[in-house]
């Protein structure tokens, strides 16, 4: 597998405003535009799909197919987070907050089970 190469939060807040850009788009000509109109509980079905399809590959497939996957579900997320007006910055300020804790330490704050 390629030794991955350090990479900002950029790309991710790129993609983010070209998926914003999108939502002015012509529908006939962006399948982002019509994820967007077709709204959140359909693009969360397809984010679904997405899961499942990254989970398949994880268990079954070469590591290209996964990270092929994992593109389409990271794609897809931003895309639900864009129809409900939520930045991706937010996310990743929530991410960076979590850092440097352990991840049993960091769900039990958050005083949820699961």
């Amino acid at each position: 597998m390629k030794v991955p190469r350090p990479m900002s939060d950029d790309v991710l807040r790129q993609l983010a405003e070209t998926i914003r850009a999108r939502r002015a788009g012509d529908a006939e000509a962006s399948y982002t535009r019509k994820l967007l109109d077709a709204g959140p509980a359909k693009i969360g079905k397809k984010l679904g799909e997405e899961a499942v399809e990254t989970i398949i590959a994880a268990v079954a497939e070469s590591d290209e197919a996964l990270a092929g996957e994992a593109a389409d579900l990271i794609y897809h997320l931003l895309v639900l987070l864009e129809a409900r007006s939520i930045d991706v910055g937010t996310v990743l300020e929530i991410l960076e907050r979590r850092m440097g804790r352990s991840g049993l330490e960091e769900k039990a704050s958050r005083g949820r089970s699961g």
